[in-house]
Parts: C-alpha cells; sequence; structure tokens
C-alpha cells in the first residue's frame, strides 16, 4: 500500500471545497469538450451504500456540463415485463453513445447488493450474474465505451446519521424508501455482498475504484479529481487535479481484511 493511502485523510474545509469544486468543474467542462471533439462514449457507474452520497457527487458532476451530452441514469424498480427480459436488456438503451457522458446512479450492481440482500433474485440469478458480467463489461469497452466504476464506502455510524438527517429533513423525504429504512439493520448482509461484489467483479479491463465518503465534500472532490485525473485534454491544469489515494483508490482483497473498507 503506498504510504499515502496510510497517511491521515485530508477533510477538505467549507471554504476550500467551494474554492475546488468550482476550479474541478471549469476542467469537466473541458472534458466534456474533449470527449465531444473525439466522439468518445464515457460510462461512470456510482455505486455505493444508501446514504453514502451517490445523488450529491453526481449532482455536482453534471451542475454545469451541456445537458444534450449529458445524462443520468436512475432506473427504478423493474415492472413485470422487465423482469422476464435478459438481466443487462434494461441497461442496454441508456449505454452512452458518441458524445454522450452518461453516469448510473446504481446500475446493473443492483443484483449483487440490494437484490441479493433483500431476496429479489435467487441463487442461481445471482451466480449468473456474476459469472457473466465481467464478459459484459468487456464487450461494451471493446465497442469504445469508457468505463469508470466507483464504490462509495461509508461507515456503519455515518450512515445510521445521514439516516437520520433525512427523515428528519422535509426536502428529503423522497429519498426515503423501506428499502433504506432497514439498510442499517442488514449491515452485516450488505457487507458480505459488497465484498463479494468487488472481489468477483473487479477486472483488469473493468477495476473498481473505491471512495471514502464518510465526508461527503472531500469524497466530492476526490471523487471527481479522480475522474479527471484519467484523460488527456486540451487546457488540463494538473496542479488543480490532485486525487488523494487516501481518499479513492483501486480496490484490493487486502483493504477488506485491513478494515481500510469499512467493516
Amino acid at each position: 500500500m503506498p504510504k499515502a493511502v496510510r497517511d491521515e485523510m485530508h477533510l477538505v474545509s467549507d471554504d476550500e471545497y467551494k474554492e475546488r469544486l468550482q476550479e474541478l468543474q471549469i476542467e469537466l467542462v473541458k472534458l466534456q469538450r474533449h470527449n465531444i471533439a473525439n466522439d468518445l462514449k464515457l460510462l461512470v457507474i456510482v455505486e455505493g451504500r444508501d446514504a453514502a452520497g451517490k445523488d450529491g457527487v453526481i449532482k455536482r458532476v453534471v451542475e454545469h456540463l451541456s445537458p444534450r451530452e449529458t445524462r443520468v441514469v436512475a432506473l427504478g424498480k423493474p415492472t413485470e415485463r422487465e423482469k422476464s427480459v435478459w438481466y443487462f436488456q434494461r441497461w442496454v438503451p441508456h449505454l452512452p453513445a458518441a458524445e454522450e457522458f452518461v453516469l448510473f446512479n446504481r446500475s446493473w450492481y443492483n443484483r449483487a447488493g440490494v437484490e441479493r440482500v433483500m431476496g429479489f433474485c435467487t441463487d442461481d440469478e445471482l451466480e449468473e450474474f456474476c459469472d457473466t458480467v465481467g464478459f459484459f463489461e468487456q464487450m461494451l469497452i471493446r465497442s469504445g465505451v469508457v468505463l469508470i466504476k466507483y464504490y462509495m464506502d461509508i461507515s456503519k455510524a455515518e450512515q445510521k446519521h445521514r439516516m437520520k438527517e433525512r427523515r428528519r429533513d422535509p426536502l428529503k423525504q423522497w429519498k426515503i424508501s423501506p428499502i433504506d429504512a432497514v439498510a442499517n439493520k442488514l449491515w452485516t448482509e450488505y457487507s458480505e455482498a459488497r465484498n463479494d461484489m468487488l472481489a468477483r467483479t473487479h477486472t483488469p479491463a473493468s477495476p473498481w475504484n473505491i471512495v471514502k465518503a464518510d465526508h461527503k465534500k472531500t469524497a466530492r472532490i476526490n471523487l471527481i479529481s479522480d475522474l479527471l485525473a484519467r484523460f488527456d485534454y486540451e487546457g488540463k491544469k494538473p496542479k488543480v487535479i490532485r486525487p488523494n489515494p487516501s481518499v479513492v483508490f483501486s480496490y484490493d482483497p487486502a483493504y477488506v481484511e485491513s478494515g481500510l473498507i469499512a467493516p
């Protein structure tokens, strides 16, 4: 593990957050111009536990981007028809075309997380997913899709705190669901599902990137920085893009054992 990963995580102050977020959003606009000019198909998957901050970081990513070439996909409960088709079929129509930047707020990995824990899929369906998702993603990559996967990781105590805040905040009532209500009670089951999912679906072609997300603003700044750092585009300012490797890092099973990924 790099020394920086072992060092204490730097938390972004409110003033620093505002300044850095604006700088990074300017870089995102440059990246989008690059994507459009080069006909790139960019797909970013944002996964994580309930209340991990997925909505917040996606909102900051797309805030100043062109709505014509940017889409956020957050699919709801599948219909009876959708339950009967090939599992990945629900997401295929939402994949990016040339010039598009698409963010999935949750994705096909629902099967290895919520569906597994809540009993919405069978053991055979879960195994079929884990056995084939790597091939599916490899097909996307070979077809020209730039696929980047993030898993936002929070502690049990922080999730419990955020759930309480949701119930108290009248502007966040839409985020509350029956599944959210039992998320903290089923913490261990979700941890087991997450660990199995990461271990079985982290591949050289499509790796998982873990985001330490107990501090929302720090997580947002570093996820965006990590995303930008992956591309070369005109006018890029490396000094602005400084992802902290103790906040965003590539998955390694050893991090589960060490507790770097929340137990």
